[in-house]
């Protein structure tokens, strides 16, 4: 097997493991809200989880290609590859994640995903670990 193939459908999976990361985060903290689940308002996951939708929002509206896909078209290229991945997992994975829409509708999207995630901050409000400060020793 060509390496650079096996690393492109590798990226792929990466970048699948992503977009569940924010798509499925998302579901998580709505439910976990509502059947109050105490690690959902855990403050570090909701702002990597914010922070991870928000540079999506910001290369789509900046018009700039997820580095993820550059890279693994041009591991493709390499590979000697055109088009859709080579491998099965690769095509499986690509077809689930690209499918043909019009760049606004991409941006449009984007944009509600990301103010449905920051909306999350107001109604199921991140909660900071409380800090217990150290007894003097005896």
């Amino acid at each position: 097997m060509n390496l650079h193939r096996l690393v492109a459908d590798v990226l792929v999976v990466v970048h699948l493991g992503y977009v569940s990361f924010v798509v499925i985060g998302l579901v998580a903290v709505l439910l976990g809200g509502w059947l109050r689940w105490a690690w959902v308002r855990n403050f570090c996951f909701r702002v990597i989880h914010l922070a991870m939708i928000g540079v999506v929002v910001a290369e789509s509206i900046g018009g700039i290609v997820c580095p993820l896909t550059t890279w693994e078209a041009q591991l493709r290229i390499a590979a000697g590859e055109e088009g859709q991945p080579g491998s099965f997992v690769g095509r499986l994975v690509h077809q689930l994640m690209f499918f043909d829409a019009p760049e606004w509708a991409f941006t449009l999207a984007y944009c509600l995903f990301g103010a449905a995630v920051l909306a999350t901050f107001f109604l199921v409000p991140p909660r900071r670990a409380r800090m217990v400060p150290k007894q003097p020793p005896v």
